[in-house]
């Protein structure tokens, strides 16, 4: 399974970016998907997640009120929709996919596969 994000760049505060990620390689769509970052010198951490049809999203309390996930099925991708972005979302923001939990959530050794990352830069 291959793994690819897209749509990360750079941005003034208060901007908006639209992330995507697309997993190839499965035969089917019954995976999780999920998005975490990491900026300079930090841990790893979750932003929000999908499940495997879409139904059940989850969200991290720093972004909740400013980011959305979905996913196009047919075209095996899933979207972050970030708004009002602030200097601190600079991070790496990196795709996950798994297949072993209907809803992995925030756990990410839950998740199978990883992207290589997108970087997204908000100035102040």
């Amino acid at each position: 399974v291959h793994v690819v994000e897209s749509g990360g760049g750079f941005v003034q505060a208060g901007g908006s970016l639209r992330l995507s990620c697309t997993a190839s390689g499965s035969t089917g769509v019954d995976y999780a998907m999920g998005w975490f970052r990491q900026a300079p010198g930090k841990e790893r951490e979750f932003v929000a997640a999908i499940s495997r049809l879409g139904h059940v999203k989850d969200y991290a309390s720093s972004v909740k009120d400013r980011v959305t996930i979905f996913r196009d099925i047919g075209k095996n991708t899933m979207y972050l929709n970030m708004a009002t972005l602030k200097p601190e979302d600079t991070a790496v923001y990196y795709c996950a996919v798994g297949w072993k939990y209907p809803v992995p959530g925030s756990d990410f050794p839950k998740y199978d596969y990883w992207g290589q990352g997108t970087q997204v830069t908000v100035s102040s």
